[in-house]
């Protein structure tokens, strides 16, 4: 069961949100802007040199030193924590990335549209 959303959001309701199951379901059909190749928006996985997220396995990775060293009452768990930071903020700097690209990439088709120009 999904946790209720708010100020507070548990883990499951982000990892469900960003994991590695985000294809969109059948009956949903998402077609990508058509841009030409020499737009400084086009770029894929292997010129950014980003992969997908496996979160449950970068969460899962070092779940037991986390808790031998919280057992161990040594601030070892610090490392650990910080090291988890970093990384969940290096995808959210990735996320605002895609945002910024995406609403310049309505902008400039919204410029281009007969419709957007006013004289």
């Amino acid at each position: 069961m999904r946790g209720i959303g708010g100020p507070l959001l548990c883990i499951g309701d982000l990892l469900s949100d960003v994991g590695e199951d985000n294809v969109p379901p059948a009956n949903e059909s998402i077609s990508p802007p058509s841009l030409s190749p020499s737009s400084s928006f086009a770029c894929d996985s292997k010129t950014t040199g980003l992969q997908p997220l496996d979160l449950p396995k970068l969460f899962a990775e070092n779940y037991d030193q986390l808790n031998e060293a919280l057992a161990r009452g040594d601030h070892s768990w610090t490392a650990l924590t910080l090291k988890k930071v970093g990384e969940l903020e290096k995808i959210i700097r990735r996320g605002d990335s895609a945002v910024a690209a995406a609403k310049a990439i309505h902008r400039m088709s919204a410029e281009d549209s007969p419709s957007g120009r006013q004289s």
